[in-house]
């Protein structure tokens, strides 16, 4: 288990100036905020936090000088956004929340396409994701359907029916995974501006800015201005046909709206979004406390266009930190009672290119034949297998693979013999776990950097949706195997880069405490929930509840 002291050092979160002190806390219990603001910086990994803490001036300085856990864990092994973005405000893991990677896949579904993904309905008709990657996704119906379990704000509207839920974010599985199913306003962007659920009329303000943003978003911006601490992260590191990254300030021609969510100015439209919903629905003002979840994700699209250790990553840091002052600054003018909680969904890989050049000598982009069809084609070659349809199907080369379920019982315990024998002694590849093997762990408890990476597997994965078994790679391997579609670098791994991140709290008057031991995000939502009122119940959350002297009981035990 881990140690206590975990718990009792989130006491500090409720030691609020003017109703508690160090003490007195003991007999004074602290009102409830009005707002909660659950703040999910989309690939901030821990390594980043510490890297950049030094040099933050506003909205995360403030955070920096609450209540800091420095190695937070999103402690499964499906490190992508869809599943970290589940263990927020749900306090499970992500097998449990039924979110196992961003998309999966289902063979039984009635349409040609099998891939599913984790923010869409797949029963309604005539629907297809398509590629994620891609500029369009596909014809689908954005839903939390796939959501298995009750987010904090949904738990909160249970027992309290004057308080709102609601969720802003730059990817529609961030909204809604954090948001959950009942939600009284949710948006995300797409193309050019923020929509919301089929069937909801976005609310006059977010249309305001919609236009605000439209009128905007095809002109040309100059560079950002490069801080004097960023000059040292200029370096131009050529990955691909003969391109490069490292060197780039964010200027954009005339026409290029496809770009704008690589760059800072997204994050301050995401915030733009929140701060037009609070302000119109007056979020924080009523009889009841609020929830508002907040994806900010422009850090990702940056970290995957350009890496996590250049100029670009250098220029979003500092961006970041003023967009959340900010924000911040905002929320105090309206005199708004908010605690805020900042998290992020995973961590991240530097591009193999430059970390090769520091001298890294794991860093490899992975070989473009290990993947479900070129593998495939070879087990049903060597078990004389006919036909030209798939015996192995997969999302990407790490991950879950299915077996096709057209094969008989026979052909389909060969095949995935065969394929795990050959992907196992693959050399980018270090371990290949039978789901059988990942079913039979226990849902696994304690320090979760002390976790096996069956362990990490078993946290991923869900009976009704993981493969037939999981491919996990080795340390410093890049899952994309060219460059040419933009992404140079990204995560999904089981390794602590891509599981470390960092876990804040704040509020006016808070006593600053800085815990080093590790705790997860699944923690997140019975430690708010404990500050608001919300019972989570030890059944129902893999996290762990505070104990806090003079606060709401543990509702943990």
């Amino acid at each position: 288990m881990r140690k206590p002291t975990i718990v009792t050092a989130l006491a500090a979160l409720i030691t609020i100036s003017g109703t508690a002190n160090a003490e007195d806390h003991n007999s004074a219990e602290p009102a409830q905020p009005k707002l909660v603001v659950a703040i999910s910086v989309d690939q901030f990994s821990a390594d980043l936090f510490a890297e950049y803490r030094s040099s933050f001036t506003d909205g995360l300085k403030r955070l920096a000088n609450g209540v800091v856990f420095p190695s937070g864990y999103q402690s499964h092994a499906a490190t992508e956004t869809c599943p970290g973005h589940s263990t927020i405000m749900t306090g499970v893991h992500s097998g449990r929340a039924g979110i196992i990677a961003n998309n999966w896949i289902d063979q039984s579904i009635e349409r040609e396409d099998k891939t599913v993904y984790c923010a869409e309905d797949e029963r309604i008709a005539g629907t297809s994701f398509g590629d994620i990657t891609a500029a369009t996704q596909g014809d689908f119906v954005a839903s939390a359907w796939h959501l298995l379990v009750p987010t904090l704000g949904e738990r909160l509207k249970k027992i309290s029916p004057k308080s709102r839920n609601v969720a802003v974010a730059g990817k529609d599985r961030a909204a809604l995974m954090m948001g959950g199913h009942d939600v009284d306003e949710i948006y995300w962007w797409q193309g050019k501006g923020f929509s919301t659920l089929k069937g909801r009329k976005i609310m006059p303000a977010v249309a305001r800015l919609n236009e605000v943003i439209g009128a905007k978003i095809d002109k040309a911006r100059p560079a950002f201005e490069i801080p004097a601490s960023c000059s040292a992260h200029s370096a131009k590191i050529m990955h691909g046909e003969g391109k490069s990254v490292g060197e780039y300030a964010f200027e954009r021609p005339d026409g290029a709206a496809s770009i704008y969510r690589g760059s800072p100015d997204f994050d301050r439209s995401i915030i733009a979004a929140a701060t037009a919903v609070i302000n119109d629905m007056k979020l924080g003002q009523g009889e009841a406390t609020d929830v508002i979840s907040v994806g900010l994700s422009a850090t990702d699209y940056i970290g995957h266009a350009f890496g996590t250790e250049g100029l670009e990553m250098c220029i979003q840091m500092g961006e970041l930190d003023r967009s959340l002052g900010d924000f911040f600054d905002i929320l105090d003018a309206q005199e708004i009672d908010y605690v805020v909680m900042l998290t992020a969904d995973h961590g991240g890989l530097d591009l193999p290119e430059r970390m090769s050049q520091q001298g890294v000598p794991t860093a490899q982009r992975i070989d473009p034949d290990l993947n479900a069809k070129t593998i495939g084609k070879k087990v049903a070659a060597g078990l004389n297998i006919p036909g030209d349809k798939p015996v192995l199907y997969a999302d990407g080369p790490f991950g879950d693979y299915y077996v096709s379920l057209e094969l008989s019982e026979e052909q389909r315990e060969q095949v995935k013999d065969s394929a795990i024998a050959l992907i196992a002694a693959h050399d980018q590849v270090e371990m290949v776990l039978d789901r059988d093997d990942i079913a039979s762990i226990e849902i696994p408890r304690g320090s979760p950097e002390g976790w096996t990476l069956a362990e990490r597997a078993r946290a991923s994965f869900n009976p009704d949706r993981s493969g037939d078994f999981i491919v996990l790679l080795k340390k410093g391997i890049t899952p994309i195997a060219t460059t040419q579609r933009g992404y140079v670098s990204t995560h999904g791994s089981p390794w602590d880069y891509d599981r470390r991140v960092p876990i804040l709290f704040w509020r006016e008057g808070i006593q600053h405490f800085e815990q080093p031991l590790s705790v997860m995000t699944v923690d997140i939502a019975p430690t708010l929930g404990a500050l608001i009122g919300v019972e989570i119940t030890a059944d129902q959350t893999d996290g762990q509840c505070l104990d806090i002297d003079g606060g709401p009981a543990n509702s943990c035990e």
